[in-house]
């Protein structure tokens, strides 16, 4: 079973991450299916719009950082696929959604905020709680200040935690909230009115907002990825880390 699912029907696609057991946990090889799908994606001239999803009870969990806790070259890779990855997403000429069902923490709640649109409900989790284990955001920084403004955004990741939907709406992290049982028509809905627009319109506009924005900064999210990777490295890091996923992982 694929841990990146893939459709697509008249111009939609939709991206499910699938690893429920893990509650969607970005691992090296989740990562790596989500580059395969999108190079699919970048090929395909006659897409109009990307869903964003996951399988199971949340939509990601975050970085699944369990089997590369103690391999600092295998944590500088995923981190730096993460990173690469969510700059491929912003690059889509097309506008992408997030369908943000369940929870959303660090990483996975960047993959939210990397998105042209997200929606969620009330219930729903999010947030960015990396420093109270040690851990740095500055992959999912960039994303964050570029949605919410800088200030909110340092507010948020210096004080981490979680919050729900509602709050996510009030701080400017997810554009709509509807209830849970919504959700789905409410996105196939957004789908099918982005769709209405103009291909290449839209795609222009989208990469003249990606360039004033400066979306286009591949040396941002690699340096952030590099800075996440020494802090998880580092004493302070483990020593919180490692009691929350037992001795020495293999």
């Amino acid at each position: 079973m694929p841990l990146v699912e893939f459709d697509c029907s008249d111009g939609v696609a939709t991206v499910e991450l699938n690893r429920p057991e893990k509650r969607n946990a970005l691992s090296p090889e989740l990562i790596d299916g989500l580059h395969e799908v999108l190079n699919t994606l970048e090929e395909d001239s006659a897409l109009r719009v990307v869903i964003f999803g996951g399988r199971g009870k949340s939509f990601c969990a975050g970085m699944d950082l369990k089997g590369v806790l103690d391999d600092a070259p295998a944590m500088g890779s995923m981190l730096r696929g993460l990173a690469l990855a969510t700059g491929r997403i912003r690059n889509l000429p097309v506008p992408t959604i997030a369908r943000v069902h369940g929870a959303a923490i660090g990483g996975g709640c960047g993959l939210a905020a990397v998105t042209d649109l997200a929606v969620t409900h009330p219930e729903a989790t999010l947030g960015y709680p990396e420093v109270t284990l040690g851990v740095c955001p500055a992959v999912v920084a960039p994303w964050l200040i570029r949605k919410i403004g800088a200030g909110p955004a340092r507010a948020m990741l210096l004080q981490g935690g979680t919050f729900d939907g509602n709050a996510a709406l009030d701080r400017g992290l997810v554009d709509r909230v509807v209830p849970r049982e919504a959700l789905e028509p409410t996105v196939q809905d957004m789908a099918a009115a982005l769709c209405q627009g103009g291909q290449h319109a839209i795609a222009v506009t989208k990469q003249w907002i990606n360039e004033l924005d400066g979306s286009l900064d591949e040396f941002v999210l690699l340096e952030g990825a590099k800075r996440s990777a020494d802090v998880i490295a580092g004493d302070e890091a483990q020593a919180r880390l490692q009691p929350r996923f037992g001795t020495k992982t293999t």
